[in-house]
C-alpha cells in the first residue's frame, strides 16, 4: 500500500507539533547553562524584561512548583544544581520567536562552579554494576566455566571494541504547543512516540489528575527514540503558559537538541571468545561500560544479544555504569542491542579469521536450538536462512578468503557479514472499531505514526480482518483521548496496535455496530518463549589508499521477522534502518568537551549522516514466517533490527579490503590513513 498520509506530507498540509494554528500564542526560548557542574547563584533577568515583547522569564527564582518525585530530567527550574553543561537554567517567554530568542541573550546568570567529571574510561572508579539494565534485563548473567572454556579453545579473541556517543538527529525538531483552558485542563501539541505514555508524565510531573491531561501527536517528524519519552520543551510549555496566561509554543533548536533531547551512551566492550577445532564456541564473555548522568540512571542493555545469539556452554555477559556530569542517555534506534551486535559481531568476524573459517560457516555451525541464557525455546529462529539465502543473493562464494588482496587502481575492495538480532514483543493496548453511516469504519487507537507507516498498517489489519477494501477503513490515532496504546517504540508498535485493532474488528463483526478490545489479559497469557527477529547482514566496501574514504558500493540485509505485512513499508522501515547502521560505521560522532563538558558536536554540518549518495545500493529482503506464537498478525517488529549489525558488516569489509582492523567508531579517513597499504 501507498502510504495513507502521504498526499498531506508532500503538500504540507500535515500538521506538527509547533504548526497547530492557536490565537494568542506566546513563544518560549531557552538558556542553557554554561558550566558541567555546580550551582546557580543568581538569575539576573532585569535587561531582558525591559526588552519590548517580553512576557515572562522562568528561572530557579521564578517558577511554578512541579511534583516532587517529578523526572530530574524534567523538574525544570525546581533547584539551583546544575548537573551538566546544556541543561535548562531559564526560559524567556515573548511575543514572538525572535524576541524570546534575543532576550534570553540578555539574560545573566552566574555560577559557583565545581571540578567536573565527563569521561568514560574502563578503568574509572566510579563503575559500578547496575542492578538492571533497559528495560528491566538483569545486568550479569553467567552460565557453565567461562575460564575453563577459553583454556581449552583452539582459537581465541580477546578485544576491545568502541563506540561513540551518537545522537537521535529526528528531521522534525522538538517542539510542543501548550493551552490551558478556563477549567484548568492541559493540552499539549507535543513530538511524542506515545501520547498515552506522555500523557501520564506530563501529568505526574505537574501534579495533575491524568484526565486533566492531553497530548495531540498526529504526525511526527522522525524520532528514532528520542521522543520516547517527554522531554523538557513539553513540560516548559505547559509551566510558560500558565505563567502568562496564554498558548506557549517552544521549538528546540538542533544545537538544544543535541543537549536536552537524549543520545546513545558511548560503550567500551572487551569481549573474550573461544572456539574447539570443529568451529564451535567452547566460551563467550561480553562485558560493556557505559555511562550516565548523575540525575537519573540509565544502563543500556549492550551485552543483552549475546545472551541470544550463539550456543556456547560456557557464556558470561555483564554491563558497569559510572555516573558523570553529563545528560542522560536515553533510547536510540535498538538501543543495546546495535552497539552490542557491533562488539559481538566484529568479535565473531576476528574468531572466524583466528580459526581459519569462513564467518558465515562459523555462525551457522553455533545456531542454537534454544535462547543460550535462558534456556527458552524460541517462537521461530531462521537465521541459519538468512545467512544462507544472504550469501546467495551477495554472491559470497566468489569471495577471496584472505584479506587486503582485491585492489583496483586505488581503490581496495573487501566484503564482510554480520548478524542482527531484535527483540519480537507486544505490550498491552486498547482499541476501539465504528461502523459508520455507509458502511465505512472508523479504527480508534492512541498509536503514533513517527514515520514508519502505522496509519496504513494499521488500515490494511482492520480491512482484513473485516473484509473490507482498505479505502473503507479510517484510522484515527495521536491522541491520548483515543483508546490507550504503548509508545511507538521497540519494535512493538505494530505488534501491540494491531492485535487490539484486530480484537476490535472481530467484536465489530459480532456486534455490527461497534467493537472494543483490551488486550491486556491476552498478552499476559502469551506462552514463555523466546521471541526475536533476526537477519544476516553483507556489505561490500570500497577503500581509498589515498584519501582514506570509505566507500559502501553494496549493502544487502536480509531478515526473518514473522510475516510481513505490507512489502513497501516493510523495505522502507529495512533500508533506512541500514542506512543509519552505515551512518554509524562510517560518519556518526558526538565529542565531549574535555575541559568544558557538554558537547563539541552540535549540528548536521559536524555531526555528518549518510545522504543519498552514500546509499549507492542498498537492498532488503526477507524470508515470510509463520510464527503462530507472537500475535494475530504472526508479525515481528521491523522498525529496528535492520540498522543491528550493518555497522559490523560494514567494519569486517574494510577489514577484508584493507587487512587492518579499526575497533573504534566511525571508521573516518582520518583513521583509515594511519594504516599502510
Amino acid at each position: 500500500m501507498n502510504r495513507t498520509e502521504g498526499r498531506v506530507k508532500v503538500t504540507g498540509l500535515a500538521t506538527y507539533a509547533a504548526e497547530y494554528p492557536v490565537e494568542n500564542v506566546a513563544y518560549a526560548y531557552v538558556v542553557q547553562a554554561q558550566i558541567a557542574k555546580g550551582r546557580v547563584k543568581r538569575v539576573d533577568a532585569t535587561s531582558a524584561l525591559e526588552l519590548p515583547g517580553v512576557l515572562a522569564v522562568l528561572s530557579c527564582e521564578a517558577a511554578p512548583r512541579l511534583a516532587e518525585d517529578a523526572d530530574p530530567e524534567l523538574a525544570l527550574f525546581q533547584s539551583r544544581e546544575v548537573a551538566y553543561r546544556g541543561q535548562i537554567v531559564a526560559a524567556v517567554v515573548a511575543e514572538t520567536h525572535e524576541i524570546a530568542r534575543e532576550a534570553a541573550a540578555h539574560v545573566r546568570v552566574d555560577y559557583d562552579a565545581d571540578d567536573h567529571d565527563v569521561s568514560l574510561s574502563s578503568d574509572h572508579p566510579g563503575l559500578y554494576q547496575p542492578e538492571v539494565v533497559n528495560p528491566n534485563f538483569p545486568s550479569d548473567t553467567e552460565k557453565g566455566d567461562v575460564e575453563a572454556g577459553l583454556t581449552a579453545a583452539a582459537a581465541a579473541v580477546d578485544v576491545t571494541y568502541e563506540t561513540p556517543v551518537l545522537h537521535n538527529n529526528p528531521m522534525e525538531p522538538h517542539a510542543a504547543l501548550a493551552l490551558w483552558d478556563t477549567e484548568g485542563r492541559l493540552l499539549v501539541y507535543d513530538t511524542a512516540q506515545g501520547t498515552t505514555g506522555s500523557r501520564a508524565l506530563i501529568a505526574g510531573t505537574l501534579g495533575l489528575p491524568e484526565d486533566q491531561v492531553r497530548v495531540v501527536s498526529r504526525h511526527v517528524g522522525g524520532g528514532f527514540g528520542s521522543k520516547g519519552t517527554t522531554r523538557p520543551q513539553a513540560i516548559l510549555a505547559a509551566l510558560a503558559a500558565r505563567m502568562v496566561g496564554r498558548p506557549v509554543k517552544i521549538a528546540l533548536t538542533r544545537q538544544q537538541m543535541f543537549d536536552v533531547t537524549g543520545y546513545r551512551t558511548p560503550t567500551i566492550q572487551r569481549l573474550r571468545i573461544g572456539v574447539d577445532a570443529e568451529g564451535r564456541l567452547t566460551a563467550l564473555e561480553h562485558v560493556a561500560y557505559e555511562q550516565s548522568s548523575t540525575l537519573v540512571e540509565f544502563a543500556e542493555q549492550t551485552t543483552v544479544p549475546a545472551r541470544v545469539m550463539y550456543g556456547a556452554p560456557a557464556l558470561r555477559t555483564g554491563h558497569r555504569l559510572v555516573r558523570l556530569d553529563v545528560a542522560t542517555p536515553s533510547w536510540m534506534r535498538a538501543p543495546g542491542e546495535c552497539p552490542g551486535m557491533y562488539a559481538l559481531e566484529s568479535a565473531m568476524d576476528e574468531l572466524a579469521y583466528a580459526a581459519g573459517l569462513d564467518p558465515v560457516e562459523l555462525r551457522v555451525r553455533n545456531d542454537p536450538e534454544t535462547e543460550p541464557d535462558s534456556g527458552l525455546p524460541f517462537s521461530s529462529r531462521n537465521l541459519v536462512g538468512c545467512l544462507r539465502e544472504g550469501a546467495h543473493r551477495f554472491g559470497w562464494e566468489h569471495r577471496d578468503p584472505e584479506p587486503g588482496v582485491r585492489r583496483e587502481g586505488e581503490w581496495l575492495v573487501g566484503t564482510g557479514v554480520a548478524s542482527s538480532t531484535y527483540p519480537a514483543r507486544r505490550s498491552p493496548c486498547k482499541a476501539v472499531a465504528t461502523m459508520q453511516n455507509g458502511g465505512d469504519v472508523l479504527v480508534q487507537v492512541a498509536a503514533a505514526d513517527i514515520g514508519t507507516g502505522a496509519r496504513t498498517v494499521l488500515r490494511k489489519i482492520a480491512a482484513g480482518t473485516l473484509g473490507l477494501d482498505p479505502e473503507r477503513v479510517h484510522v484515527e490515532l495521536g491522541d491520548s483521548d483515543l483508546p490507550e496504546a504503548p509508545v511507538a517504540g521497540g519494535s512493538m508498535g505494530t505488534a501491540s496496535w494491531g492485535s487490539a485493532v484486530v480484537r476490535a474488528c472481530e467484536e465489530l463483526l459480532r456486534d455490527g455496530k461497534e467493537g472494543r478490545a483490551d488486550t491486556t489479559d491476552e498478552v499476559k497469557a502469551d506462552s514463555e518463549l523466546a521471541r526475536h527477529a533476526f537477519g544476516a547482514q553483507f556489505a561490500e566496501v570500497r577503500v581509498s589508499a589515498v584519501t582514506g574514504e570509505v566507500r559502501v558500493s553494496r549493502l544487502l540485509g536480509v531478515f526473518a521477522a514473522g510475516h510481513i505485512m505490507d512489502a513497501k513499508l516493510a523495505r522502507s522501515q529495512f533500508l533506512g534502518g541500514m542506512t543509519m547502521g552505515m551512518g554509524m560505521a562510517l560518519m556518526e560522532e558526538t565529542l565531549t568537551d574535555e575541559e568544558f563538558g557538554g558537547f563539541l558536536h552540535r549540528d548536521l554540518a559536524q555531526y555528518h549522516v549518510p545522504a543519498c549518495a552514500d546509499a549507492q545500493h542498498v537492498e532488503a529482503y526477507w524470508l515470510d514466517e509463520q510464527d503462530g506464537e507472537l500475535n494475530p498478525m504472526g508479525s515481528k517488529g521491523i522498525g529496528e533490527i535492520g540498522i543491528v549489525g550493518t555497522a559490523a558488516a560494514i567494519g569486517n569489509a574494510v577489514f577484508h579490503a584493507t587487512g587492518h582492523r579499526f575497533r573504534d567508531l566511525p571508521i573516518t579517513p582520518a583513521k583509515v590513513l594511519t594504516a599502510r597499504f
